[in-house]
Parts: C-alpha cells; structure tokens; sequence
C-alpha cells in the first residue's frame, strides 16, 4: 500500500457541530486536504505543541512524551492507515534501538505525538482517496471568522486577553488571539 506524506496545515472551529475543530492535514506538494474532526481537548493539545506555549504543568500528551523519552524510546512516524465509516485510524510507530514497534491510536492523539515528537504523519493513499479534497472545500468546512479579528479591540485589550485565556488554560483560543496579535505587528 502507497503512502504520502502530510504536513499540519492547522486547526480551525469546525462549521459542521459544535464545539468541534477542524485539523487540517495536507498532501505534501499539492493543494489537496484532509479535514478531521476532532474535539476541543485534542485541539487543545495540538495547538499548545504547534504554538510552542510552555505551561506550568503538562498535558496528557506532554506525560507521554515524558515517559516514551525516559525509556529511551522514540517516536519515528504516524501513520494515518484507514478510514472506515466516517473514522480515521492511525498507528504510531516506535523504535525502542533494536525493533519497531506499532501501537494503534486516534488520529488526533497521534497527530499530537507527532508535533510533539517532530515526526513525519503519512496517509495511505485510500484514506487520501476518501477523504481528501481541493483547499477551497475544505475551507467550507472551518469557521475562519474569528472573535478577536475585530478590529475595534486594540492590540494592548488583546495581549491582556491572551494572558487572561492563558491563566485559564484556554489554550486553543489563546493560539487564535496569539496569531491576531502577531498578523496586527506584523503589519505596523
């Protein structure tokens, strides 16, 4: 079976329920998306890696990396293998120095290994075939009308806004108020 490998293009409020995300995933070199629907807890732990946001204490998946490292393990890809019925499947695969060893797991919780991990996240090309599709639909699928792009809130009201969220652990909006305030400096 035929592979890809995909980059984390990000994650987005989702338009298709309520309080769900959107992860998008896309086909290294072409425009072609795979939207997965995941929770707020998965976005969460997926947005605080990619943003790079230290925290006082660690999230699960942080645990885990601590753990999988003290056992001198180390995680060499994720693997996104099926999608069956409207749910994707995934395997991480591990090196331990002498064997390779893959342990199933959600799509979500891998893709928040493999950020942690900077590991490579390949799709099969039948999850690619069922699922992928041109940018411009994906973006159907995501709220990309943000709160904090109002531009009546000033920058200062923003970075208070983002301690605020980041003192409640918030931390999916605190990585949207965080991009606002830097597309805002970006542009003085």
């Amino acid at each position: 079976m035929e592979r890809q490998l995909l980059d984390i293009v990000g994650i987005s409020t989702s338009n298709l329920q309520t309080n769900t995300f959107a992860l998008i995933l896309e086909v290294k070199g072409t425009h072609r998306r795979i939207p997965i629907i995941i929770g707020p807890y998965e976005a969460q732990a997926i947005a605080v890696a990619m943003e790079g946001i230290d925290l006082s204490r660690p999230l699960t998946h942080d645990l885990m990396k601590n753990i999988i490292t003290s056992f001198e393990l180390t995680l060499v890809e994720v693997y996104i293998n099926k999608f069956n019925e409207g749910v994707f499947y995934s395997t991480l695969l591990f090196f331990d120095g002498r064997k390779n060893v893959s342990i199933d797991s959600r799509t979500s919780d891998a893709v928040a290994m493999a950020v942690r991990f900077n590991c490579p996240v390949y799709a099969s090309d039948s999850v690619i075939e069922a699922t992928a599709m041109e940018e411009e639909d994906a973006e159907e699928l995501i709220d990309t009308d943000l709160p904090v792009e109002n531009e009546e809130i000033s920058l200062a009201d923003l970075e208070l806004y983002l301690q605020e969220l980041i003192e409640q652990e918030n931390y999916e909006e605190a990585s949207k108020v965080r991009d606002e305030i830097k597309k805002r400096k970006n542009l003085k």
